[in-house]
């Protein structure tokens, strides 16, 4: 028996480094703030709590889920792997070709301007 509230203690600082370290959006039931208060006034009963049906689905303790990482941008599209590498080194070059072109013609409209502008 003298060991239950060494055992109390340890479930109710892993419970409250495991609602620290969660997600907030995928605490379940409650805010994470008011998890934390849960967990932090109720040690045995918030953590078991906690443990039952606050966590998200599939997180591990520590706050590291089975589903990967979280998206750290709202267009987890932009995360892909590989996604900034050139796929087609020749529609590239064609593509770059017909931007400066473009900004040539720009410059020579804005030279052609500034000229009749002096001019007048």
């Amino acid at each position: 028996m003298p060991y239950l509230s060494l055992i109390v203690m340890v479930i109710w600082v892993l419970c409250l480094i495991d609602v620290v370290c969660a997600d907030t959006y995928a605490v379940r039931h409650l805010p994470k703030v008011a998890w934390v208060f849960v967990v932090l006034l109720l040690p045995l009963v918030g953590s078991l709590l906690w443990i039952g049906i606050g966590r998200p689905e599939g997180a591990r303790f520590g706050g590291a889920s089975t589903r990967g990482p979280a998206p750290t941008t709202a267009f987890p599209e932009y995360e892909r792997p590989g996604r900034q590498l050139a796929t087609n080194s020749a529609a590239d070059e064609e593509f770059l070709r017909r931007c400066r072109e473009r900004a040539e013609a720009q410059r020579r409209t804005y030279r052609e301007q500034q000229r009749r502008a002096d001019d007048a």
